[in-house]
């Protein structure tokens, strides 16, 4: 076979944390501990390799690349010290990027340099749009009190739709619509590269409805009882971080879906749907744990990737801790916007609430680029791995 190594890809790899790739001799340990792994599966040997020779191609396309989900024992029991589970990190990095759409934009979160850039850009946007709506103005103590945030992008006397709510609108759906696009764009040439990687061929194409409950509804359960994480042995406390992460995204999706169905659909019909929500409407409950369980999750996995690092030695990657930070950001504005609110300090609360909108849009529009890309790609890859093992596909040797 010739191989011929695609440098560009071994760069990016040793700036996104793979940079101690070249310790690896192939003595195989990491695939003796690997829950993953199997006789035919040399997991992650086989990738090592790959990556050492700069086979972006077959790593880009690798399924189970996306299935690990970085448990540590391979990188705990390596006698090499070449962590393989940061490589693996890294490979996942550059496929999201790889994946990305527009490119530019994926270039641009995975680079350290562009940090200043990817900040400003949300902020840039937010502070125009601000400007634009006429809104920025500071409210007294009791109208911050009794309005909230309702006239932050001031207010018009259109009933159905508040001014606050259609600026919002105009900054957050752009967004999230690119992000979605980029996901689904990157999600269907991953499907096809894998299945051209794995030479799995369909016998019969299953419906929409059958991949949903036969491979998309049994790989979201198991990612949400993190079955995976329980074979873990040098991490297995991970799930204590990652698990309420996950519930708070959920509920905060909840929150979120509740508050866009009655703000922009009903209350185009019913007038007063807009404003602050009691702290005692279940809606609000509800988005205040969650909130509380996101900080939660998000500063224990801080901490155990701190440990780590100083236990191993070595200094995260500016991809591991952006996510981190990122989701930090989002829950603790949120809450000081809301205590600052409670407690009636107009300045404060407005600049909270304005840095709570920049994280808010960071978050939505680099999903695709950054760790949280996993949700996406990673269910994708669960799924293919029940599809490739089904009898809907004829299976051929690698």
């Amino acid at each position: 076979m010739r191989v011929s190594p695609d440098l560009d890809f071994i760069k990016f790899m040793k700036n996104a944390g793979g940079d101690t790739l070249k310790n690896c001799y192939q003595c195989a340990t990491c695939s003796v501990v690997c829950p993953l792994s199997d006789d035919k599966k040399p997991f992650p040997r086989k990738e090592m390799i790959w990556a050492q020779w700069g086979l972006k191609d077959k790593l880009v396309a690798d399924a189970d690349v996306l299935l690990c989900h970085q448990c540590g024992d391979c990188t705990a029991y390596c006698p090499r010290g070449a962590k393989p589970g940061d490589v693996l990190g890294a490979i996942r990095a550059y496929m999201y990027t790889h994946y990305g759409f527009p490119r530019g934009l994926a270039k641009m979160v995975s680079d350290p340099k562009m940090l200043p850039m990817t900040v400003g850009l949300p902020a840039i946007i937010v502070l125009v749009m601000w400007f634009i709506s006429g809104g920025m103005h500071l409210p007294s103590s009791e109208d911050l009190v009794a309005h909230g945030y309702s006239h932050f992008f001031g207010k018009w006397d259109w009933p159905w739709l508040a001014k606050n709510v259609a600026f919002i609108d105009a900054i957050m759906l752009p967004a999230f619509g690119l992000a979605v696009f980029s996901v689904i764009r990157g999600a269907t040439t991953l499907w096809k590269a894998m299945e051209k990687q794995y030479n799995v061929s369909a016998e019969f194409r299953p419906s929409a409805k059958q991949f949903v409950v036969d491979f998309l509804v049994p790989s979201v359960k198991e990612i949400i009882d993190h079955k995976r994480f329980r074979e873990c042995t040098e991490n297995a406390d991970r799930v204590r971080g990652h698990k309420p992460l996950m519930l708070a995204f959920i509920g905060l999706l909840i929150v979120t879906a509740y508050s866009a169905i009655s703000q922009d659909v009903v209350g185009l019909f019913v007038e007063g749907m807009h404003g602050p929500m009691s702290l005692i409407n279940p809606v609000k409950i509800l988005a205040n744990v969650s909130a509380i369980a996101l900080i939660v999750g998000v500063g224990i996995l801080w901490g155990n990737r701190a440990a780590a690092e100083e236990k191993n030695g070595g200094k995260g990657s500016y991809y591991d801790w952006f996510l981190i930070y990122e989701i930090m950001a989002v829950g603790v504005t949120g809450l000081g916007a809301e205590l600052c609110r409670l407690i009636g300090v107009p300045p404060l609360a407005y600049f909270m609430y304005y840095l709570h909108l920049v994280a808010v849009m960071m978050l939505f529009l680099y999903m695709p680029y950054t760790k949280f890309a996993h949700l996406a790609y990673r269910t994708l890859a669960y799924a293919f791995e029940r599809y490739r093992n089904s009898s809907f596909v004829k299976k051929e040797a690698v």
